[in-house]
């Protein structure tokens, strides 16, 4: 009973938390199942020194980049075997994700961010969809990460610099001609 309670208050935080990461919604889904059969398994272990909303986002990011990691893994794998003709790419993972909150008049210019977002560092773009997206503080994302207050807010400096420079030439094109 106290499982379900659990689930019904941070299943919709964890799966935008998974679907900001991932940019897939079935991928998405598995993924915030994943993350309470983890919590599911190791509540027990939990250590009440971090909140814990802030204990079920660090194993949603982390189970989020293990897919990441996976799925890096098999498109390696994939252009290895389309190079020999064996394996035709998989259409899934291309990005043209358009996050589901985002208005559709505006779905290309979510689409230029997102795929900036994916060009970020592991840990910035971490930071940058926690904060941003999910809206949690920065003292939160530095329990998730484990790190310390001033790295996120560096994470979070470079993330913003480095997507200036990722969507400069997308806004010129679009919107100053």
């Amino acid at each position: 009973m106290a499982f379900q309670a659990l689930v019904r208050t941070y299943q919709n935080k964890v799966f935008n938390t998974c679907l900001g990461m991932l940019r897939d919604v079935e991928d998405a889904e598995e993924c915030a199942q994943d993350v309470f059969i983890e919590v599911y398994k190791s509540v027990e272990g939990f250590r009440e020194e971090a909140k814990l909303s802030t204990w079920i986002y660090r194993i949603a990011t982390t189970k989020c980049l293990e897919r990441i990691r996976k799925r890096k893994a098999k498109k390696r794998f994939a252009f290895l075997s389309s190079l020999s003709g064996d394996h035709k790419p998989d259409s899934k993972y291309l990005s043209n994700f358009v996050h589901p909150g985002v208005q559709m008049e505006q779905n290309e210019n979510a689409r230029a961010l997102f795929n900036a977002i994916e060009k970020l560092s592991e840990n910035q773009r971490v930071a940058f969809t926690l904060h941003k997206i999910e809206g949690l503080p920065y003292e939160e994302i530095a329990e998730v990460l484990n790190v310390s207050l001033s790295s996120v807010e560096s994470l979070m400096f470079r993330a913003k610099q480095n997507l200036k420079k990722l969507l400069k030439s997308y806004y010129e094109k679009n919107f100053l001609e």
